[in-house]
């Protein structure tokens, strides 16, 4: 495994172990996260842990052609019982990724030093996030990275029935009719591949995300 000094660098992603782990170390710096997900890499760790650096294979992507919205889901849509804006209010949305429960975890991996990384890449035009609201109340959203072509979704949040969905579906269609390549969703689960997410092999992901 290779150790991160204060060198900007990574190792190429084929160096990672079977788990995704390519690197342990370094700092959350902007300039290093920039480059981190420019080449195919991602911070996860656990609070009080060494930062350790991922590119998973097969990686979990949105072909935007291919989202899955259910009748269910476009009844809602069409109700216009949420309000979705873009970039609005990304430090909330990044805490309420921090604290809101999830099955099977007892914490998170977003830390405040995580979220203060993050807010200052919002800051600089590189994180950005989606927000839901219900009657002027936040009850959903998503954060990533916009690297332009392709966006690396990062965490989101509900509060409500289908407010996370909701805003996936909307950021989804916005990218798709932006021209973007895909949505990168990192890795497997089944809520997501249930909104027409799927697994490619990292070399096919590094292709798409080195293609301009």
């Amino acid at each position: 495994m290779y150790y991160v000094d204060k060198d900007l660098f990574f190792p190429p992603v084929s160096e990672a172990d079977k788990d995704g782990i390519l690197a342990i170390g370094g700092d959350l710096n902007s300039e290093r996260l920039q480059l981190a997900y420019k080449s195919g890499i991602f911070p996860w760790f656990n609070e009080g842990e060494p930062i350790l650096w991922w590119s998973p294979d097969p990686r979990m992507v949105l072909f935007l052609d291919e989202l899955v919205v259910s009748k269910s889901m476009r009844t809602i849509l069409k109700r216009n019982q949420f309000k979705v804006t873009f970039n609005q209010n990304f430090a909330d949305v990044i805490s309420n990724c921090q604290k809101i429960k999830r099955d099977g975890q007892t914490g998170t991996w977003i830390s405040n030093e995580m979220i203060d990384a993050y807010c200052k890449l919002n800051k600089e035009g590189i994180a950005k996030s989606v927000e839901v609201w219900q009657d002027d109340i936040l009850v959903g959203g998503l954060y990533g990275i916009d690297l332009g072509h392709v966006f690396c979704g990062e965490s989101m949040f509900s509060k409500v029935s289908n407010a996370s969905k909701v805003a996936f579906i909307v950021l989804a269609n916005y990218l798709k009719t932006e021209k973007y390549k895909l949505l990168d969703c990192q890795v497997y689960n089944p809520h997501l591949e249930s909104l027409g997410c799927r697994e490619i092999d990292r070399d096919d992901f590094m292709s798409i995300l080195k293609s301009k």
